[in-house]
């Protein structure tokens, strides 16, 4: 049995039907009021999995606010047992995008060694890497593929920080996904042609005109922050979040309503 197996049976199914919906609260996020507005919307709208801050009290938050299997994102493998303990059904390193205006940027060896850190923590639970977007492109297949070899469950792209889009409406969305929708696609081919079959999840930067074009790259799932977070009005994220699952195709029945 592979760890992926033990993951909640929808979000198996989601990941086995390439339509995981992710809703990302962001790692710097410790708001507990925001993130229990962002897990109930996410939960309301037909999302698959709830992305948040690694902290065990945010997991319970989350947990209670809504219905959905918990990621705990981090930078530290140290943070991540107590909120695994605390419920999260999956662990994620990165992503990056909170530190790249700091000046703080992740070298592949980095991240192999952070991974290696978190699998000897945790040696039986899903774990989701990403690959950092700065790397030129072969790096980031290349990374994917050691990334794997080294306990990586899961390989997520991002890339939104570094676009530069110039057009408006479609066209400035599918430029602001550009580097993300790249990524997704050299290192799910980069996997396939190394006899992995390990899920892609692309984030960073999509929106519902663009995460169609992620599954078309070769993803199993999308993650979705900004789209979502940014809002300030609940009902608002709930109508975000089943515009996403609406161009994604039909995904977990919402087991609460606003």
């Amino acid at each position: 049995m592979s760890r992926l197996d033990r993951l909640p049976a929808p979000l198996r199914a989601a990941l086995g039907q390439r339509r995981l919906l992710k809703v990302i609260a962001g790692l710097t996020n410790f708001d507990a009021v925001a993130v229990a507005r962002i897990a109930r919307a996410a939960g309301s709208g037909g999302a698959d999995l709830i992305d948040i801050a690694c902290d065990p009290e945010l997991v319970r938050i989350a947990a209670a606010a809504g219905s959905l299997p918990i990621c705990v994102s981090a930078v530290d493998p140290e943070l991540f047992p107590a909120a695994v303990e605390a419920g999260a059904a999956l662990v994620e390193i990165g992503n990056y995008d909170a530190f790249y205006p700091q000046g703080r940027i992740f070298a592949a060896a980095e991240v192999l060694e952070l991974t290696r850190r978190t699998r000897a923590l945790l040696a039986e639970v899903v774990l989701s890497v990403t690959v950092p977007h700065v790397l030129p492109l072969d790096q980031q297949e290349q990374l994917a593929v050691d990334l794997v070899a080294v306990g990586a469950d899961l390989i997520q792209t991002e890339g939104g920080t570094s676009a530069r889009p110039v057009s408006p409406g479609n066209l400035g969305l599918i430029e602001k996904a550009a580097p993300t929708l790249a990524a997704a696609h050299g290192i799910s081919r980069a996997l396939a042609a190394a006899g992995l079959d390990t899920p892609v999840l692309c984030a960073s930067g999509l929106s519902a005109v663009t995460v169609p074009l992620a599954i078309a790259a070769g993803a199993a799932g999308v993650g979705v922050g900004s789209a979502v977070n940014r809002l300030s009005d609940e009902l608002a994220m709930v109508a975000v979040v089943r515009g996403l699952r609406e161009v994604l195709g039909a995904g977990v029945t919402a087991t609460s309503r606003l």
